[in-house]
């Protein structure tokens, strides 16, 4: 099969849902639009709307057949989620991972879960943990759980909807769910004992095609009946995608959004701290990757209500003044999970400037701590959002001592997830390197942030 020249990309992060063209062979984006992914509140618990959004994204496809045409389909979507199907409905809302519910059988899943050794996986709150959530939808809510025929994580639920071909894939196993072990590369103990393993479909690589789309979405989309769909790839392991291959090893790659994620690639997971949520993702081609991480996106909507590119003398007032944020405001996730967030002064006092200041070097502190959790790479790029964070990539160089790019590839998982077809070329596109952050007393700052924790 040639390679298709223009691919659409289904993009579902937790805060908002696109889709989105590339050339792949510009590898630049053509055209996308994007929703926010709300969460449901009816029903018998919070959960995705996965009608608005499979809505959203044929409206997408067939927009986009109209204006450039469409020559094949990938995916992409957070992790920490399933579909539980029962046959060709859902057996069970697909549940959202923030929803509290697994914590009403947390005591009997932490005696349930492997250990950290097996699975790299740390135990986290809420539905974080994929298995927390399969675990408590079997207790909760048996009689629908006993209708279940198949568990497909969530990029393979979308390419099945597309195809009608239900497959199981490891990025998306391997995100902290508890249900792989990589070492292995094989389904963790805690399958097997639960008696899930007959309800997951054969494991299929990401960078497969899983088949064409169905009569009834090309009929709804104006696509070919022969537009081919990759199976899907979870969204950080998309952002590591381009760069395997293409760096001296080991190296970091800091993929953001929502979360920030810190990937070592060709590190060493004897740094892992389960109590700090750091973990081995696993990559593509189902090898283990050191990881660290917070909900740094939404920390960041959190602390700055309007954000104004800070000056120099915003900076310099920040650390001159001792203006500093402590972790975290997102309590049982990240380096520093049972600390409780606070501004160092009033935020009301401080203009947008010096507030986005003292939050873009937050960020810059926390992700240096995480670092220290997934090993420190002979280089760190910078993917998503905080890519446009001048400050953030200025303090993370004066942090790391390391080279800090920010990433040159504007869509970001996007792009990796179009890279499923033909994958195994290394391709990183990283911009110039960022100066470190030259502002009197700055040192003296960061140690000042690392010793109120300590």
């Amino acid at each position: 099969m040639s390679l298709p020249r223009f691919v659409a990309v289904i993009d579902i992060g937790k805060t908002n849902a696109k889709v989105v063209l590339i050339d792949s062979t510009t590898r630049q984006q053509v055209a996308g639009r994007s929703t926010p992914n709300t969460v449901r509140r009816d029903g018998i618990y919070a959960h995705a709307d996965v009608e608005r959004l499979w809505a959203f994204i044929i409206e997408c496809l067939k927009n986009l057949q109209a204006e450039h045409g469409v020559d094949g389909i990938s995916i992409t979507t957070h992790g920490a989620t399933a579909a539980l199907m029962a046959g060709e409905q859902l057996a069970l809302p697909v549940l959202d991972y923030e929803h509290n519910g697994p914590e009403d059988t947390a005591a009997a899943y932490g005696a349930a879960r492997p250990d950290f050794i097996e699975t790299l996986s740390p135990r986290l709150p809420n539905g974080l943990n994929l298995g927390a959530q399969i675990f408590w939808q079997a207790q909760a809510h048996p009689a629908a759980f006993a209708q279940v025929t198949a568990i497909l994580t969530y990029p393979q639920y979308w390419a099945w909807r597309l195809t009608g071909v239900m497959a199981s894939e490891v990025t998306s196993l391997g995100c902290h769910t508890d249900l792989w072990a990589p070492a292995r590369g094989d389904f963790s103990s805690m399958v097997r004992d639960q008696g899930w393993a007959g309800l997951f479909p054969p494991v299929q690589p990401a960078i497969s095609v899983l088949g064409r789309i169905q009569p009834d979405v090309a009929a709804a989309t104006g696509l070919g009946a022969q537009t081919p769909v990759t199976c899907g790839i979870h969204d950080s392991n998309a952002s590591l995608l381009p760069h395997l291959g293409a760096h001296a090893t080991p190296f970091t790659i800091l993929s953001t959004g929502t979360w920030a994620i810190a990937m070592t690639v060709g590190g060493n997971t004897d740094g892992l701290d389960p109590r700090r949520d750091s973990l081995a993702n696993v990559d593509a081609f189902g090898r283990a990757v050191p990881t660290a991480r917070f909900m740094g996106g939404r920390e960041f909507d959190q602390l700055v209500d309007e954000v104004v590119a800070p000056s120099a003398a915003d900076v310099a007032r920040v650390v001159r003044d001792d203006i500093r944020i402590q972790p975290t405001f997102t309590p049982g996730v990240g380096p520093f999970p049972d600390a409780r967030g606070r501004w160092t002064v009033a935020p009301d006092s401080l203009t947008p400037g010096e507030r986005t200041a003292a939050a873009s070097l937050y960020l810059a502190l926390v992700t240096r701590a995480c670092l220290d959790l997934c090993g420190l790479g002979r280089e760190v790029i910078i993917e998503g959002p905080l890519a446009r964070n001048a400050l953030f990539g200025q303090a993370l160089a004066r942090l790391s001592g390391v080279p800090v790019r920010a990433s040159g590839d504007a869509t970001g998982t996007s792009l990796g997830a179009s890279m499923l077809f033909g994958a195994g070329e290394g391709h990183a596109a990283t911009g110039e390197e960022a100066e470190p952050v030259d502002v009197a007393g700055f040192d003296a700052y960061a140690a000042r942030w690392r010793a109120e924790i300590a």
